[in-house]
């Protein structure tokens, strides 16, 4: 068995990091693996670029501008939802290219912002290879958008987008979800979601076949994601051995769809209604800020920057007390599993995949979603009230038992064992 795994990225974003995990899980577990990928950082050479150099990649730029551009004028040349949503209506031409040929099953993971076009993935169908998808957001079941929040649309057919600016029974939506279905249904795609929950909602998107639908998680290193000294991390980053320490992490951590304005109101209710307490609190964050943040939040603040490197990543979860993520959409977030695996708790809103990682009170807090009243009464519970040892261990074991390498691996080779033999 030939395995290749498709991202527009090697490292960038929760997805690419996952699929890199996969490829390591695959290996381990004795499968020949490779990663086809835009944008590659690493001298890794299980993974392939499809760049062959600066006028490639001049003409990639182009391609995901252009994208861009025809999503930004059919709303109006309004930048608001912009990368929101995704249209694929250009992308680079792979089916030639030797790691493809070479391949027994293609395994796409995120193929959005310019790598891989509607056209595209229907000439890689036609190969006769089989495809797997694994989503990592819920786009490969609607029409232009990641997460279609309270839109059931495309439970029937997207038209009047609330993300478009001019919606309409034949809206930019609609052009697409239709170009989609044409695809779709000639490529015997399986989809795998990364969580249960995405799975309920695939499977009820007129745009996929529901038995070919099964959520299988992401795949983390439990052996290197651990419990570390937490008095050497904290000199690490510099951080006080004194206090307890509270880590928020996103990409953009003022980005308004992972909760920020939720956790500065939790945190000002934390300060206000536990004040016995708010003396050994202070903030950790993690990621780009791109706006400032400075004296908006009442307790003091610790800014670690973006971090790429998984140790320095791991020992931040090990020098926290707890880690919180008030996003509002998300799918399996890696983050999560990371601070369960390096025993610390985590607190964050029942939504999307979250609640099953979080196990309410035993591993963290599940919050009643948009509540930050909800959401500092979960810190302080968790820092202040639970016996924080059992909730750290529980953590771990949440990991062990459902996340592990071995386990993960084990589930996708039975799905591609099953399809080669479906296939013969």
């Amino acid at each position: 068995m030939k395995l290749l795994l498709i991202n527009t990225s090697e490292q960038k974003g929760g997805a690419a990091v996952a699929c890199k995990r996969l490829m390591k899980a695959l290996s381990g577990a004795g499968v020949e693996v490779k990663m086809l990928v835009r944008d590659k950082t690493t001298d890794n050479e299980q993974v392939i670029s499809v760049n062959r150099g600066g006028a490639t990649q001049k003409l990639n730029f182009l391609r995901f501008a252009w994208e861009r551009f025809v999503i930004f004028y059919s709303n109006h040349f309004n930048k608001e939802n912009l990368f929101a949503v995704s249209i694929a209506n250009t992308g680079i031409p792979i089916t030639d290219h030797p790691a493809v040929k070479d391949a027994d099953i293609l395994h796409l993971h995120w193929i959005n912002q310019g790598f891989l076009s509607t056209s595209e993935i229907e000439k890689l169908a036609k190969l006769g290879k089989p495809i797997v998808w694994t989503m990592h957001d819920m786009w490969p079941a609607t029409a232009i958008c990641h997460h279609s929040r309270e839109c059931n649309n495309y439970q029937t057919e997207c038209k009047n987008c609330f993300f478009l600016k001019a919606p309409g029974d034949k809206d930019l939506a609609n052009s697409i979800f239709k170009k989609k279905k044409s695809v779709w249904e000639k490529a015997g795609i399986h989809f795998v979601t990364c969580s249960r929950w995405l799975e309920k909602r695939t499977i009820v998107s007129a745009l996929v076949d529901k038995t070919k639908v099964r959520a299988i998680p992401n795949p983390l290193d439990i052996d290197f994601y651990k419990n570390n000294d937490c008095r050497a991390a904290r000199e690490r980053f510099g951080l006080p051995l004194n206090k307890k320490l509270i880590l928020y992490g996103a990409a953009n951590v003022t980005d308004k769809r992972k909760g920020i304005d939720y956790y500065l109101d939790a945190c000002r209710l934390l300060s206000q209604k536990y004040a016995e307490t708010s003396g050994e609190l202070e903030l950790v964050f993690l990621g780009q800020v791109k706006e400032n943040i400075d004296g908006l939040f009442p307790f003091p603040i610790h800014q670690v920057g973006y971090l790429s490197d998984d140790t320095a990543i791991r020992d931040l979860y090990n020098a926290v007390d707890l880690f919180v993520i008030p996003s509002l959409e998300e799918n399996l977030p890696n983050t999560i599993m990371e601070s369960l695996s390096c025993s610390t708790p985590c607190v964050g809103f029942e939504i999307g995949g979250i609640p099953e990682m979080i196990d309410h009170q035993k591993n963290g807090y599940l919050a009643k979603y948009k509540s930050a009243d909800d959401l500092a009464a979960g810190i302080h519970w968790c820092l202040w009230e639970a016996d924080y040892g059992k909730l750290a261990d529980n953590a771990r074991q949440k990991v062990i038992d459902c996340y592990s390498e071995d386990a993960v691996a084990k589930s996708y080779i039975g799905l591609y064992n099953q399809i080669l033999t479906d296939n013969k």
